[in-house]
């Protein structure tokens, strides 16, 4: 079971340490994954939240499923606050090192940390009590695949090339919540979440995809985004479960979004919008 370790809370036991910001789990970083398991070692790893307001691929909860799925034994998890923002790179790796009793560290080639991000390879390898491995980055077709890189993706609603490179598949997870119940009406009722103001805003529109409930998993009609056609500016998460009937208010679902269908526009009546939801799920 992950163990999930915040303020001042230390993981005692030897152990192997991947070292960045970790707001998802990417092909690149498994390959420091796998170098760490190499040695025997319980393994565990940095995440930080709020480095950039709304920019995070994975809240920590959603984060902590990716975590223990890929096995991982803890995780360090840092909030960008103001005194995190202002830590030196020096106290930054003595706070590091007195949370965890770490015989091995891994990271890329471009980590950084610190105030400033002054912090580089080459410090913490004169600073840490340990060895530590510096891995060269991965790339696909000549291009680094990083975080950044995953979020100009979505930022385009590109999932299948998203989904190739994030290791969990890209995902919202949420409270399923009571909304207008507007869908029931014309045949299409829907779960509604709120989508977490500190997650990179994906493109918004219609998706293919599906959903993992508490009754199963079904494939599903995802909307991104406000519902023009009637008249409502927030944006939420709305998906239609094919096949599901029944009640999931107060639930945890996660919703996987996995093909672009169509942006959202408005439909000049509750019919128009039925027909095409009949093609949408049909395209499912």
């Amino acid at each position: 079971m992950l163990k999930v370790l915040r303020g001042e809370e230390r993981y005692p036991a030897p152990c192997a340490l991947l070292l960045g910001g970790f707001d998802g789990f990417h092909a690149g970083h498994m390959a420091l994954l796998q170098e760490a398991k190499k040695t025997g070692l319980p393994v565990g790893l940095t995440s930080i939240s709020g480095c950039k307001a709304g920019s995070d691929i994975f809240t920590f909860a959603e984060r902590e499923k990716i975590f223990a799925d890929a096995g991982f034994c803890f995780v360090l998890e840092f909030s960008f606050t103001e005194h995190f923002r202002n830590t030196s790179a020096e106290d930054f790796i003595g706070d590091l090192f007195a949370r965890a009793n770490a015989e091995a560290v891994f990271c890329g080639e471009d980590f950084r940390f610190g105030k400033g991000a002054a912090g580089t390879t080459a410090l913490l390898k004169a600073l840490a009590p340990c060895p530590v491995s510096v891995l060269p980055l991965k790339s696909e077709n000549g291009e680094k695949i990083s975080s950044g890189k995953i979020r100009e993706l979505l930022n385009w609603g590109r999932m299948r090339e998203v989904n190739r490179l994030l290791c969990s598949g890209y995902f919202v997870e949420g409270i399923v919540e009571h909304g207008r119940e507007v869908g029931r009406t014309y045949g299409f009722p829907t779960l509604n979440l709120t989508y977490p103001k500190e997650k990179f805003p994906i493109r918004e529109g219609v998706y293919g995809g599906y959903a993992e409930t508490e009754a199963g998993t079904y494939p599903a009609i995802v909307n991104f985004g406000a519902r023009p056609t009637f008249g409502v500016a927030e944006k939420k998460v709305e998906a239609y479960l094919k096949g599901f009937s029944g009640d999931l208010y107060g639930t945890r679902v996660r919703v996987y979004p996995t093909e672009f269908l169509r942006p959202v526009q408005k439909f000049s009546s509750e019919e128009e919008l039925k027909k095409q939801l009949e093609k949408d799920v049909a395209r499912v």
